[in-house]
Formats: structure tokens, C-alpha cells, sequence
């Protein structure tokens, strides 16, 4: 069963189409990424998904509903109860504790709990740190409140751009961990990321080029060296120029 049917979607800025008839959909607890080069249309069908922007053409169906067609307040109840997402850059409040970062999210929900916060931020490993403000968390650390949360309102779907961007490779490891426990759960995940090794954890890869849909890969029949050729990988590089790490 689809959780999310993205069909013939355009969005233009000025004489720009930054999305050209981008159609894919996402099944109910499947992991996919979205992949491809600056300037790809990766952050724009993000956002677009998420519903922090309109499609300039084509549907978006989320669980049913067609959210290019609902009203902005309609649209904004549905980013909050609907969709958990996780930034680059964590957007957390710097004078709010982790705990009570995660609680903010709880009272556009519903009510804040801090003991579910609390909980959510020991599901990701970072109870002891509940207390900290932002600026006395590393940057895993603050991926992890994010995360936690991304998930305290029980989301549909889970979107994160470029979760791990901004990450060492051990706390990659670690946020790609909780990913991968999620999924198993039954979280639908949509990681938008130009990392190739972040991009093969998940079932298949949506790949962009120009805005436009490129290919569709299937990293379940893919996990050896010879299907990085799919994602344009050459010469010891992975997708599109960055280097494979060693070890």
C-alpha cells in the first residue's frame, strides 16, 4: 500500500523549472532514498512532501489526502500531525534545553509530556544530556534531538535532508543505526542525502538530474561494488564526485 504517490510534479520559480514531471511513489514502511547533484531538485520535492512549499503542477497524495489541494491551515495540520522531519542543520531553539526542544514539538501536537520527551530522547540514545542546551551538545548529539524530536508525535512518514551531512562518519554510523532500527519497526523513511553509503541503506534510490526523474534503483538487488555503476559512480569515487571511505 502507497503512504505517498508523488504524480507529474513541476515546480517553477520565474522562468526556472526546478522540477520537471518528477512521478514516484512510496510504500507504507519502506525506506527510500533521494539522490542526485546541486541543483537536482532534491531539496525542492522535499520540501514539497513536507509540505513547507507548492507543487507548481501535478498531485502529492500523503496518506490518502491530496495535499496540493488542501487549504494552508489544512496544509499545516498535516506537516504537524502527519510528517516528522529532520534537518542538516537541526533547527533546534538555542535557549531551550534538549528535553524541552523535543516537548515544543508535542505542544503544536497536542500537550507537551515531558516524560515522553524524555523517553524519545533515551529511545535515541541522549537522556543523560536532557538538560543540555543545543550549544553544550555535539553535532550528533544535536542530530539526535532532532530526531527524537522528529519522531515524538508518531509521524506517518519520517523526512529527513541530509541527516548526516553534517556528521562525523561515527556519528553517521550512529544516526544511520536508529535509522535502520525505525525502519524495522515499520517507519516509513524518506532520507534525501548526497552521501552514496548513506543512500545504499535504504530499499531503493530516487535519482535526480536537472530536475527531472533520472532513475530508480533497487538497492535490494544491488549490494555489491558492480551496482555503484547506477549511481554514477567512477574511478574510486562515490556518487557524483565524493570520495568512498576506506574503512
Amino acid at each position: 500500500m502507497n503512504l505517498l504517490e508523488v504524480k507529474n510534479v513541476s515546480k517553477i520559480y520565474g522562468g526556472l523549472k526546478a522540477l520537471d514531471d518528477v512521478s514516484f511513489d512510496v510504500k507504507k514502511g519502506e525506506w527510500v532514498a533521494i539522490m542526485g547533484p546541486s541543483g537536482s531538485g532534491k531539496s525542492t520535492i522535499m520540501n514539497i512532501i513536507g509540505g513547507m512549499d507548492t507543487a507548481s503542477e501535478g498531485t502529492v497524495i500523503l496518506d490518502g489526502t491530496d495535499i496540493t489541494k488542501v487549504s494552508d491551515r489544512a496544509l499545516t495540520n498535516i506537516r504537524r500531525d502527519k510528517i516528522g522531519l529532520i534537518f542538516q542543520q537541526f533547527h533546534l531553539i538555542n535557549y531551550l534545553t534538549a528535553v524541552e526542544n523535543v516537548m515544543v514539538a508535542q505542544y503544536y501536537h497536542s500537550m507537551p509530556d515531558e516524560d515522553e520527551a524524555l523517553a524519545a530522547l533515551e529511545r535515541v540514545g541522549l537522556k543523560e544530556r536532557a538538560r543540555h542546551l543545543p550549544s553544550q551538545l555535539s553535532g550528533g548529539e544535536q542530530q539526535r534531538c532532532c530526531i527524537a524530536r522528529a519522531l515524538i508525535n508518531l509521524p506517518s512518514l519520517i523526512l529527513a535532508d541530509e541527516p548526516t551531512g553534517n556528521l562525523d562518519e561515527k556519528n553517521e554510523s550512529i544516526v544511520l543505526d536508529i535509522f535502520k532500527q525505525l525502519h524495522n519497526e515499520g517507519a516509513t523513511l524518506i532520507v534525501v542525502t548526497h552521501d552514496i553509503e548513506v543512500a545504499e541503506q535504504a530499499q531503493r534510490t530516487i535519482v535526480l538530474e536537472h530536475g527531472r526523474l533520472a532513475k530508480i534503483v533497487d538497492n535490494t538487488a544491488h549490494k555489491n561494488e558492480n551496482a555503484r555503476s547506477d549511481f554514477g559512480d567512477q574511478s574510486g569515487l562515490g556518487a557524483y564526485g565524493k570520495p568512498k571511505r576506506t574503512s
